[in-house]
């Protein structure tokens, strides 16, 4: 019931002056969350979205601390490839999409979502799954996951995983996490690079009330979001910055 007292946090904002600085900066954020996670309850559930964002993750390669057998994996969408790390994950913990049912949407996102359920439904027994860690990115459009500005999708409050086939952007069949399974995740962490990004990014935090699916990323208390960005993504950017710390 807590949730229903309390709003939801502010963003916090990390810039960095270079990729380096944040992609390091990103490692130790996972890896401090993924110990708060183990500690806690002995796992650690992780989702990814896809874009440039498993580059971002380089950071964790040869990390000490980093326990990848704890891991369970799941993809916020599906364009997403694997990250390819000397120290595999166990295959039994990524939770890839069935490619037998590619040609099938409806029954690939009912599927994806029985997988969400055989992972969270005994342990945490919510009405959403809360993960401990969603990462995202953000397309200059402000779309997020397979979230695109203006789709019906944005007001979906019951599925956990939805699928569209008039995507925007190629591919025009996709599939992807909900707001409810966005929103009820431990922590969100968006990571946002380059100048080509600025523009959006200040829309995005500096005028939420425009409503652009990144800016609608709220997690309900006690939740909490996290943008990592480099100084060229925040060169238009008034919403106040603070320096990275654990």
């Amino acid at each position: 019931m807590a949730a229903a007292h309390h709003p939801p946090a502010p963003p916090v904002v990390y810039s960095f002056p270079s990729s380096d600085i944040l992609v390091d900066s990103l490692a130790q954020f996972i890896v401090k969350a993924q110990k708060d996670s183990i500690d806690k309850k002995g796992r650690f559930t992780i989702a990814l979205s896809g874009g440039s964002l498993p580059k971002m993750l380089a950071g964790l390669i040869g990390r000490t601390g980093v326990k990848w057998d704890k891991w369970q994996v799941f993809y916020v969408d599906e364009r997403v490839v694997p990250l390819d790390h000397p120290d595999p994950i166990p295959e039994s913990h990524i939770h890839a999409l069935d490619p037998s049912l590619l040609d099938d949407l409806e029954e690939l996102s009912d599927a994806y979502e029985q997988e969400l359920i055989g992972e969270f439904a005994q342990k945490d027994a919510a009405r959403f799954p809360v993960f401990d860690l969603i990462l995202l990115g953000m397309g200059t459009d402000g779309h997020t996951g397979s979230l695109f500005p203006g789709h019906e999708l944005l007001s979906e409050t019951d599925r956990w995983i939805a699928y569209l086939e008039d995507s925007p952007k190629p591919p025009t069949s996709r599939i992807t996490f909900t707001y409810p399974v966005i929103n009820h995740a431990a922590r969100v962490a968006f990571v946002a690079t380059g100048e080509e990004k600025a523009e959006m990014l200040s829309t995005v935090l500096d005028r939420p009330e425009e409503g652009l699916p990144a800016s609608r990323v709220k997690p309900v208390h006690p939740g909490s979001i996290f943008w990592f960005v480099d100084e060229p993504a925040a060169s238009k950017l008034e919403y106040p910055k603070k320096s990275f710390k654990l």
